[in-house]
Parts: structure tokens; sequence; C-alpha cells
């Protein structure tokens, strides 16, 4: 093996390549610097290099065409310009049917059949001539920098072709990703390994965290070629993200002995699923669950904690609903077939476990059904709550009692708690008086002491002085 047939490999192993990929762009670029020194622009270069004995050939392919007059030529060209300025004027491009009728001719790729008689005479249109072209010596500078630059760009595309098929593979499946950091849109930047992924902010769990080093697993949306290379699209709250997690985690869904009938997702929260099968000998829901719960705590990690009912699908709508009520016990079901609206009725201890916080279990429910839920509280208060967000009148002036009760319950602490100020203020100055009194007392009482003081040394003086 040559020392330029190690070097390719060397590159195959590093960029993951194909030996043909990598000799095709070494191809490519010998071309490209013949075409530098020894050809011209209007040559289309074919090569056939050996990296064991270094040798290489190269031909000029044309394809042969029927004979075109110059002045047919130009004034196609004429016409051709006209169309594309019209074109936009309009605001749009030429389309490729618009420009087939006008004669056409690249001197580059094709050849007229009178030049190309004077070169192979049994030539025919249609045929594709390979002349074959003479190497007179070694390549200058330019012609080997222009060469660099090819292999260059032609690898680079190579390896981004390649990445692109790989990820192009894993479209509408999860991957692993790390997060990389927030760009100004409000978008995650995900680093996927060789290229990187953006997450929308509209793809994104409201409230989870996407802290810089942190590996997520996400769904991958779309996966396209742009002007910089693959564009990857993921999500974190798209509704088959949980569909992939559960074939990908439970055998019986894969292998579509259970299949799945309806998502629907709160992302970040819950998420329930309905499931059905027609093979008696399964049970669905144990399917998705697993021994002791073991394929549904797999599910619900993957989902970041993310709850998860599974429902049992029923052609029966009434049934179907009371299931994706669950956990709550549903005691009738009332349907309205032209509205498509259901009103449920449920014991008062049941009433909050159907509803949901803030709704969310009957939204759930009316999303996976695809009916519009009502749930009714039996007994005399009955209170309502739609899964569209209406309410009943006796709930909300409940509310609304419960909210001046509140009200009056705010007014009434703002004013014992400004009684209680003024009182402590009323205390502070009475103290502040009464250290004042304290002060003077004392001051006072300093003063008739230092005088007693005085009246006694001068006693003491007279008698001396009298004793003298």
């Amino acid at each position: 093996m040559s020392e330029v047939s190690k070097m390719i490999k060397m590159i195959c192993d590093e960029k993951g390549l194909d030996y043909d990929t990598v000799l095709e762009a070494i191809q490519t670029a010998l071309g490209a610097a013949y075409r530098k020194d020894f050809g011209n622009r209007q040559q289309n270069i074919k090569t056939k290099f050996d990296p064991d004995s270094q040798d290489m050939e190269m031909w000029d392919v044309k394809e042969v065409v029927e004979d075109i007059d110059e002045e047919t030529l130009e004034k196609a060209q004429e016409e051709l310009a006209e169309r594309r300025e019209k074109a936009l004027a309009e605001g749009r491009e030429l389309s490729e049917e618009e420009i087939e009728d006008l004669p056409r001719f690249n001197p580059k790729t094709q050849m007229m059949i009178s030049d190309a008689k004077e070169i192979d005479k049994k030539a025919s249109v249609g045929d594709i001539l390979e002349i074959p072209l003479e190497i007179p010596g070694d390549f200058g500078r330019m012609a080997a920098q222009t060469a660099k630059q090819v292999i260059i760009q032609k690898l680079r595309e190579a390896e981004r072709n390649s990445v692109y098929d790989d990820l192009k593979e894993q479209e509408e499946q999860i991957i692993q990703g790390v997060v990389q950091r927030r760009d100004r849109s409000g978008a995650v930047i995900i680093d996927l390994g060789k290229i990187t992924g953006l997450l929308p902010q509209n793809e994104q769990i409201r409230g989870e965290k996407y802290i810089p080093g942190k590996r997520m697993r996400f769904y991958v949306i779309s996966v396209d070629i742009g002007t910089r290379g693959p564009e990857v699209v993921l999500s974190r709250s798209h509704e088959d993200m949980v569909k992939t997690v559960f074939e990908q985690e439970i055998p019986e869904i894969a292998d579509g002995s259970v299949i799945i009938k309806k998502i629907a997702r709160d992302p970040g929260h819950r998420s329930k699923v309905s499931v059905f099968t027609e093979d008696e000998s399964i049970d669905p829901i144990g399917s998705c669950i697993g021994q002791r719960g073991s394929r549904i705590t797999t599910i619900i990690d993957e989902l970041g904690g993310e709850k998860v009912d599974i429902i049992l699908y029923s052609e029966d709508i009434v049934e179907y609903i009371k299931n994706s009520l669950s956990p709550a016990k549903i005691d009738e079901v009332e349907l309205n077939e032209e509205e498509k609206e259901a009103i449920v009725k449920v014991a008062e201890d049941q009433f909050s476990l159907a509803i949901g916080r803030g709704g969310q279990n009957v939204r759930l429910a009316a999303e996976l059904t695809g009916w519009k839920i009502k749930v009714v509280q039996e007994g005399e208060e009955g209170k309502e709550v739609s899964s569209d967000g209406e309410t009943l009148d006796t709930e909300k002036e409940e509310n609304k009692d419960f909210a001046e009760t509140e009200k009056s319950t705010e007014d009434e602490s703002g004013t014992d708690e400004k009684n209680a100020e003024e009182e402590e203020k009323a205390d502070e100055v009475k103290s502040e008086k009464e250290e004042k009194k304290t002060d003077s007392k004392a001051n006072s009482d300093e003063k008739d002491k230092n005088k007693d003081d005085e009246n006694k040394k001068d006693k003491k003086k007279k008698v001396k002085e009298e004793e003298e």
C-alpha cells in the first residue's frame, strides 16, 4: 500500500467516509488542477487516478447534440433574458417548463454533431464522447492550491451528507443530546455530536430547565439540508415523543399486537394514552404497565417524570369516556350526539378527581375522546365543570362569595394591622417621654448631690479655719 493510499484510509477513518468518496474528491480536485494549468473552463474533465501507482488519465466528456446556428442561439438568449425580467417583475423565478421550448447549448458539457464527426465519424446525437487529454507535466503551485481547496470542499460536503443520511434515518425517533446554550430567539442549541440541533421555544416544555451540559432526550421532528449543512429541529413537547417511547419500551406495541389509538398530552405534567388490542389473550393495559410497574416506570423516567395514564379504548363511547376520566368513578354519562357533548355525573367525593388539577383531567379526556365533556356533581350544590373551561353559575357564585370573604378578611386584617401600628407608635412616644423624664430626674439628683458635696467641703474648711 502506497503512502497516498494510507493517507486516504486515514481520512476515511477520521471523517467516517467511504474510500470511494475520498478517492472521488481527489479525482475531482485533479481535474480542477488540470483545468487551471493546462486546460480551459469549457472542459468537462473526467479523471481516473490510481493511488498505488499514482498514475492518472483524463478525458473531456461531451454529449453529442444537433447543430444549432449562432444566430438562433443569440435570439434564444435574448428571449430568455426578456422572460427572466418579466418573471422578476412578477416577483418569481422562471420554471423549467417556461424555457424548455427555447434552444439551448452548453459548450462545457455538449458538442454539436458536426464537431463530433471530426473526432469520431461514427458519432450520433445522444452519444457520450470521451476525448483523451494529454498531461504535459507536473502541476504548478496555483494548480496544487486549487486542488487542495477542492479536496477540502468536497470532503466537507461528503461529511455533511453522511451526517445528514445518518440523522435522516432517525427522523421521528428519539435521540440523546447535550444542552449547549440558548440563543436570542429563546431556542435552545443542542449538541448532537457532529452537528447541533435546534429546540424551538414552542417545542419546549414550560417550566423545564435546560441547563448547559445537561444530557437529555429529544424527539426529532425534521432533518433538512440547509445552506450551512443539515438542519435538525427537535422537540420535548411533541405528543409523538410519548408514542415513540412506548414503541421502544413495549414489545407488544412495537410488533403491533397492542395499538395506540390516541394520545392526549399536557407536556411535562400528564399524558393519557388509549390502547387497544384484538388479541383476547393480551391485556393491553397490563402490557404497558409491566410486571410491578417496571415498563411504565421506565417510560415516566424517559419523559422526565411526566405522569402517564393508560386508558382502555372502547368502541362504546360511553365506556370510553368513563375510562378516559380515570381515576375518577363515573356514575352516569348522558350523550348529545348532535353537539358531540357528554354530560358526566359523579358523586361529590369524585368531583375533584374527575376534573383534575386546574381542569387537566377532564381537558385531556375530552382531547382523547374527541367529545366535549361536562362533569356534574350530583347533589344539591350541582357544581359543573366543562372541558372547555366553562363553569356553572352556582360554582361562580361560590367563587364570588369566596373571593368576597377573602377580600373582607384582607380588609379586616388591614384594619387590624393599621390599629396595631398606631398603638405601637403611641407606645413608642410614651416610652420616649418616660425616658426623658427619667433622664431629667437623674440629672436633677446628680446636681443636688454635687451641691451637698460642695456644702460639706465648705463647712469642713470653715471649721478648720476656726480651730486655727
